[in-house]
């Protein structure tokens, strides 16, 4: 049986939408929305108007096309009650249209010919039979005129009343919708209360169909024919499409349709790239490119087959996720295979061409849910290479370690004091699942992933990509992994402003305290920090400064007193950076605060707040709502702005 609804099956609403006492324009949004929602329910309608003397097979295609069509032109769409009533009203007249005969002198309508769109190939498509009341319910709407049909519908299956069927048909062209009610009235007599469950029975549903072969002696000469006819075309194009003086619009590439050994060898699964368990021991590279391949199902040829197919074709069914930059084509050569396997509920294939990753994940029974994933990883070091997403489900994800991690342990960053939980993974190389903050609603606890190599713990995130983000903390010009006391203390207060990169393509963020401030009135000291997320593709960095008041808890977010992004600022080509914040003592009295980096020799404020000060720190008495223009001279004497 084929299915030919253009989304999952949606139940029939209980009662058909009234319209709103509220006369208004339908908008072309709300017109789509309806036709989506109730698309079973239209074309139904549709096939019960259509006469049956089309067959089977045309009234059911001719009814989803009368239903696709059913939208309104841009610009062009006159005032309604309520979208539903619109679209109904706009398969009705097209229904209507469709059991007019042909004239010879009159215009003809377009829903009179045979729908050009959708068609079936090679196979005559019908309901499914129903029994012997469903086919004297079909004879008995066959003798019915087609508005007597759409009279009966509209209020034995759309349950209106007759003030509201009169009023469809009218805005449906139908001339003497009274005539029409009196049909309908003789058939309901006849028929008596059962027939809206019929109406509703499965002979009548055009949504579900079931299949037949054409005449194969036919279609085998039309065939034949149709060879014969492209051979004598392919010969004309031939001689038409001789070189001349100039270049054609491909210039020296070869056709469209020619098949490429390099394109056709990159979709062989036989032919991808197989790295040994030991390989990275002895390699110069410490990347993704001396990943072993690992899993359970590298051997699998169909798999893999589909895995690549879908990659170069994927399917409107596909699911696609590209990271910021990342371009989404075919690979670009046979790409190498780095994991095979089943992970969860689901087959996944894990690829790396040299520039990107891709993830390919298809549902371990069924065939739907298939995703594709790609990430770049262009310029992966080792330190950007030790981990990939495997799996990621609602809560939790899991990772695929690289073959250099010796140890993997789970850290929350809000609990810096707090000690890392053990995090077991596979012979295959894939952790158990740990969860991830990604996608988490609130910032409670924030989750990382703590790796040991030859080198100290290194931290990694899940911000919604294929590819983890590393943390590191310190000046630009050396940023360190999150070790000590310290750095994750400066961390815990970091962690949750991470939620304004995710998703963004993000490589690396390192997190830089640049300064502390004694405050006015002996109120503790302050922090300063400048946070900065770097991206694979180079382009798009954001970066933020941060105020940690030394009052606030130990896992309240900092607070972020400028912003900048795809600037230099607190990174390698520029590690400087110059805020200030409106800041209230315990007492009850506002300061302006600033701090610079170490470069700054002094500050300056003007506008709302006149001040200056020797130095990289200033604080100067201030009102509530004040605000002041700050800049800062560094030691050479140039003048620099705050970061905005």
């Amino acid at each position: 049986m084929l299915n030919v609804r253009p989304q999952p099956v949606v139940t029939p609403p209980a009662s058909v939408p009234t319209p709103s006492p509220t006369v208004g324009r339908v908008e072309i949004e709300q017109a789509e929305a309806a036709l989506v929602e109730h698309y079973p329910r239209l074309v139904r309608i549709a096939y019960l108007v259509l006469p049956t003397s089309l067959g089977r097979n045309r009234r059911a295609l001719t009814a989803h096309a009368l239903a696709q069509r059913s939208l309104p032109r841009t610009g062009n769409t006159p005032a309604r009650d309520d979208a539903y009533a619109y679209v109904r009203g706009r398969v009705l007249r097209q229904a209507l249209d469709a059991c007019l005969p042909l004239r010879r002198l009159a215009r003809p309508r377009r829903a009179q010919f045979p729908p050009l769109l959708p068609q079936v190939w090679g196979l005559r498509v019908f309901p499914r039979s129903g029994g012997a009341d469903e086919l004297a319910l079909d004879q008995r709407l066959s003798a019915l005129s087609g508005p007597g049909r759409a009279a009966y519908v509209l209020r034995v299956l759309e349950g209106l009343p007759d003030t509201g069927v009169r009023r469809a048909l009218t805005a449906a062209g139908v001339d003497d919708p009274q005539e029409a009610l009196a049909e309908a009235d003789q058939l309901a007599g006849a028929l008596g209360e059962g027939a809206a469950a019929l109406l509703a029975s499965p002979e009548f549903d055009p949504c579900s169909l079931q299949a037949r072969p054409t005449d194969l002696m036919r279609r085998r000469q039309h065939v034949k024919a149709a060879l014969v006819a492209v051979a004598a075309l392919s010969v004309c194009g031939a001689l038409l499409g001789m070189p001349g003086d100039g270049w054609g619009p491909y210039g020296a590439a070869a056709p469209p349709y020619a098949r490429n050994p390099a394109a056709e060898a990159a979709l062989n699964p036989a032919l991808l790239k197989r790295v040994s368990a030991t390989a990275w021991q002895r390699s110069s590279r410490t990347d993704f490119s001396v990943w072993p391949t690992r899993g359970a199902l590298t051997d699998d040829r169909a798999l893999l087959r589909r895995a690549l197919a879908v990659w170069a074709r994927p399917g409107s069914a596909v699911e696609v996720s590209t990271t910021p930059g990342t371009p989404p084509g075919p690979p670009m050569g046979s790409p190498q295979l780095l994991y095979a396997g089943e992970v969860d509920r689901a087959r996944v294939v894990l690829l790396h061409d040299g520039l990107r990753v891709i993830r390919y994940a298809e549902p371990r029974n069924g065939t739907g849910g298939v995703a594709l994933d790609f990430a770049r990883t262009d310029g992966a070091d080792a330190a950007s290479s030790g981990a990939l997403i495997a799996s990621r489900t609602h809560a939790n994800v899991r990772y695929l370690m690289a073959p250099w991690v010796e140890k993997t342990a789970v850290r929350d960053l809000l609990d810096p004091a707090g000690d890392p939980r053990p995090l077991q993974r596979g012979a295959d190389g894939v952790t158990a699942p740990l969860p991830s903050p990604a996608r988490a609603r609130d910032c409670r606890s924030w989750d990382v992933l703590e790796l040991r190599d030859d080198s100290a713990g290194r931290l990694l995130t899940d911000l919604g990509e294929l590819t983890p983000v590393r943390l590191t903390s310190g000046p630009p010009s050396a940023p360190r992994d999150v070790v000590g006391t310290a750095a994750r203390a400066s961390w815990a207060r970091t962690a949750c402003l991470l939620a304004g990169v995710r998703g963004h393509g993000v490589r690396s963020v390192n997190s830089w305290q640049y300064a502390k401030q004694p405050l006015p009135e002996s109120n503790g000291t302050a922090a300063w920090l400048c946070t900065r997320a770097e991206t694979w593709r180079g382009t798009g960095s954001r970066v933020m400064a941060q105020f940690h008041d030394p009052h606030a808890g130990a896992g309240t977010p900092g607070a972020i007193v400028a912003r900048a992004e795809d600037g230099p600022s607190c990174g390698v080509r520029e590690p400087r950076v110059l805020a200030g914040v409106l800041w209230k003592s315990r007492a009850g009295r506002w300061y302006v605060l600033a701090a610079g980096s170490e470069q700054f020799a002094s500050l300056t404020t003007s506008g709302g707040v006149d001040g200056s000060a020797n130095g990289r720190l200033l604080a100067v008495p201030a009102t509530q709502g004040s605000r002041a223009e700050l800049n800062g001279r560094l030691a050479d004497g140039r003048r620099v702005s705050a970061l905005h």
